[in-house]
C-alpha cells in the first residue's frame, strides 16, 4: 500500500480532505483527531490491515506518519 492510499484511509477516518494530511501532519493540531477518531482507526486497522492495536499506542502518536507506520499487514 502506497503512502497516498494510507493518508486516504486515515483522511476517511478523520472525515478530512485527504488534502488537508500530510505524513508530518501533528494529529494533535487537528480538532478531528478525538477519542471517536481512534476508535474509527481502531477498526480501520482491523478491517483493513487484520491489526489490533490499544489505545495507548494511539495516544502515543504524535504525527500521521506515526499512524501510517502500524499499517502494514
Amino acid at each position: 500500500m502506497t503512502d497516498n492510499e494510507k493518508i486516504d484511509l486515515i483522511a476517511e477516518v478523520l472525515d478530512v480532505e485527504s488534502s488537508k494530511l500530510s505524513p508530518d501532519t501533528v494529529l494533535s493540531e487537528l480538532a478531528e483527531w478525538d477519542s471517536v477518531a481512534s476508535l474509527a482507526f481502531i477498526a480501520m486497522l482491523d478491517e483493513h490491515f487484520g491489526k489490533t492495536i490499544k489505545g495507548a499506542e494511539i495516544r502515543a502518536f504524535k504525527t500521521v506518519r506515526d499512524a501510517m507506520n502500524v499499517m502494514t499487514k
